[in-house]
């Protein structure tokens, strides 16, 4: 069942791009405690995910953090690697944090995949935001496939 809002995000393992490489991260200890915005791409180095979604977030990564969110997260199906070249070509290092989900466990988990093969992109992750407390799901904002509205940083804010 897709998971909503009031939802606990399920106990899952997820890759942080570092510095020093991959980083395993437990979801249960990364959401405890704060406030997360978390919004997924279907790819890095994909065109909307590049040029909208991402700088959208790291334009506004102020006015969120104002709002009270202490940290902003991106996932996506791709490896810890190719996220990390991804941060680094945007600027996003130290302003929004990868987790790569490079099997596609966390996507399924909250059963919000797409299924990108007519594009060569195999099993994704759908574009949406989320506003984690504590571990629980406050706010979620789903696109409808093709879409770009409801997941971008303007929208989350608004919610705020």
């Amino acid at each position: 069942m897709t998971i909503k809002v009031g939802d606990k995000l399920p106990e899952m393992t997820l890759i942080k791009a570092t510095d020093h490489g991959p980083d395993a991260v437990d979801s249960t200890s990364f959401f405890a405690g704060r406030k997360v915005a978390l919004f997924s791409v279907p790819g890095a180095f994909t065109p909307t995910c590049s040029a909208k979604h991402l700088p959208g977030y790291i334009d506004k990564l102020d006015e969120l953090k104002a709002k009270g969110v202490d940290e902003v997260a991106c996932t996506a199906v791709n490896d810890a690697f190719v996220l990390g070249a991804w941060s680094k070509s945007n600027s996003a290092d130290g302003k929004v944090t990868m987790l790569a989900d490079g099997n596609g466990d966390f996507a399924k988990a909250v059963d919000l995949t797409m299924d990108g093969s007519k594009f060569g992109l195999g099993l994704r992750g759908q574009r949406y935001s989320m506003l984690v407390e504590d571990g629980v799901v406050t706010q979620l904002n789903v696109e409808a496939p093709g879409e770009f509205k409801v997941s971008t940083a303007e929208h989350l804010l608004e919610q705020l």
